[in-house]
């Protein structure tokens, strides 16, 4: 079991920068996959980021690539998003993902969710 709190949404403007945190509990957490996911209004829930349980294998978005950075502490249990030259189309509500599986892109292929942090990037 891993049970999983975000932190770190906010208000900001067009180009400025946010970086994500999702604190996990369990005992396993080195052996999970971890994603972040996001949502917008009106929206299916994407794949933002992935990373391996090693933090040796990641996977962006493509209209995120070069933007935005995930990577994990094991020994924290804490995994992060960096949020760089953020764009309006990066509102959402972000949500963090585990898996015992591999680091896939498909929301259902995660077996544990965080309750989400809103992100509003104003133009």
């Amino acid at each position: 079991q891993v049970h999983l709190v975000e932190s770190g949404g906010g208000l900001v403007q067009a180009g400025g920068s946010l970086r994500l945190s999702c604190a996990a509990s369990g005992r396993t957490f080195s052996s999970y996959a971890m994603a972040w996911f996001r949502q917008a209004p009106g929206k299916e829930r994407e794949s933002v980021a992935t990373i391996s349980w090693s933090g040796d294998s990641t996977y962006y978005l493509a209209s995120v690539k070069g933007r935005f950075t995930i990577s994990r502490d094991n020994a924290k249990k804490m995994v992060y998003l960096q949020m760089n030259s953020l764009k309006p189309e990066d509102t959402a509500v972000y949500y963090c993902a585990a898996t015992v599986g591999p680091p896939g892109v498909a929301a259902p292929e995660y077996d544990y969710w965080g309750q989400g942090t809103q992100v509003t990037v104003s133009s």
